[in-house]
């Protein structure tokens, strides 16, 4: 697993840390659009009252997931079976909490990093497995993890702390959402929620400077949270960072000669926002800001926005009319690249590096499903990779959960 390639290292981080400090500026450039962003004040998200479950997954779409699990249907039944089958689903599972996870660069050292993750996205697992199946035994063993992480945990340390904070920290909600909402076995509620909010959300609600995959992951984690605290403020602020760091993650021509730069970031020169765009200086509608470093980093980023919006969609203010173009170009820019086209001298140098991984089967369903928008190259490399598996990072078993979900 590919764990520690996501984080610049600590003596990177220090290197940058004049260069992406400072006030919200946009890049200097000749015939830039328009910011696509109203006034903050117009634009408050948060619901009056948020809707559980409402991580990712709400109530009617488990139960179209369920009622297709029990009817056989594909792909439902074979992402199912593929989900019984991991070891995120066994019985057997015993958690292994800390207080203090420390995670640096390339997950070095990695004292807790790995369990974290794991154990978070087994309780979103066993909760799904809960609700498929009504097997209250699945519901224990996800209170069961659960109950020993917010018994134990105080801290995440380290360089690749916020990103770690972030992974688990998307994970966490939407298995809590489930259980807590859906089953009547959980005492220890009280206790996760202040976990989250203590431990999680103070790593995470700020954002970073770091490559975009890292802010989206964070900004995830900070939206789930939210909801399942009900916290409103958080989910405004979480929501104004999403709407910043989405226009400075993927290009699209109407920005002009350059991309826009994530407020706060400093980035105020061609040269700088080139070089934060892994030096690639010819820019096409759906490009990432981490495209030419490599298609997987890319694909963490894409996962996070989608999530992002699906939850915002569930709470009854959707973002995905507003990231629909840029998202549809970027998931079909690398799936096109991804599915054997021949790249171009232009983009990173005619060649690009790894592949997407399970990602692309949430956006696809919101944006080719429930908005009518074509999207071939996308529809064709998310059947290929259906049933959607796990990268063990955040990302789980999206065919099921997802797949042509009218909901």
């Amino acid at each position: 697993m590919r764990t520690g390639t996501i984080g610049r290292g600590l003596g990177l981080a220090t290197a940058l840390a004049a260069l992406l400090t400072g006030v919200f500026m946009a890049p200097a450039s000749a015939g830039r659009a328009a910011p696509d962003q109203a006034p903050a004040a117009a634009r408050a998200a948060a619901p009056a009252a948020f809707t559980h479950p409402g991580v990712l997954v709400s109530r009617p779409q488990l139960d179209f997931v369920r009622a297709k699990v029990q009817a056989g249907a594909q792909p439902w039944k074979s992402a199912y079976d593929q989900m019984m089958g991991s070891k995120y689903a066994s019985l057997g599972r015993t958690a292994k909490p800390r207080a203090v996870v420390e995670c640096g660069s390339y997950s070095n050292p990695n004292y807790g990093c790995t369990d974290e993750r794991e154990d978070a996205i087994a309780a979103y697992t066993l909760s799904l497995a809960w609700y498929i199946t009504q097997d209250s035994r699945y519901a224990a063993k996800a209170v069961e993890i659960m109950d020993a992480w917010s018994a134990v945990i105080k801290d995440h340390t380290n360089s690749n702390a916020p990103l770690q904070t972030g992974w688990a920290g998307s994970s966490w909600p939407r298995a809590a959402e489930i259980i807590k909402y859906t089953y009547s076995g959980w005492p220890n509620a009280g206790r996760f929620a202040t976990m989250l909010r203590t431990v999680y959300l103070p790593k995470v609600i700020n954002g970073s400077n770091s490559n975009g995959n890292w802010e989206l992951s964070m900004t995830e984690a900070a939206i789930g949270i939210s909801v399942f605290l009900d916290d409103r403020t958080s989910y405004d602020k979480a929501v104004s960072k999403f709407r910043g760091r989405v226009p400075a993650y993927i290009y699209v021509t109407a920005d002009g000669s350059l991309p826009k730069a994530a407020p706060g970031s400093g980035l105020d020169t061609r040269d700088e926002i080139i070089g934060y765009w892994q030096g690639q200086s010819t820019f096409v509608d759906g490009l990432s800001q981490e495209t030419c470093r490599d298609l997987t980093h890319t694909g963490y980023g894409l996962s996070a926005i989608s999530h992002i919006a699906e939850t915002s969609r569930i709470q009854g203010q959707d973002l995905y009319p507003e990231i629909a173009d840029r998202l549809r170009h970027a998931l079909g820019l690398h799936a096109k690249y991804q599915l054997g086209a021949a790249v171009p001298s232009s983009l990173c140098g005619g060649s690009l590096k790894d592949s997407l991984g399970p990602v692309t089967e949430v956006g696809f369903n919101a944006l080719h499903n429930r908005m009518g928008i074509a999207m071939t190259n996308t529809q064709t490399l998310t059947e290929q990779q259906r049933p959607a598996g796990s990268n063990n990072l955040f990302v789980a078993w999206e065919t099921l959960t997802h797949a042509n979900n009218p909901n």
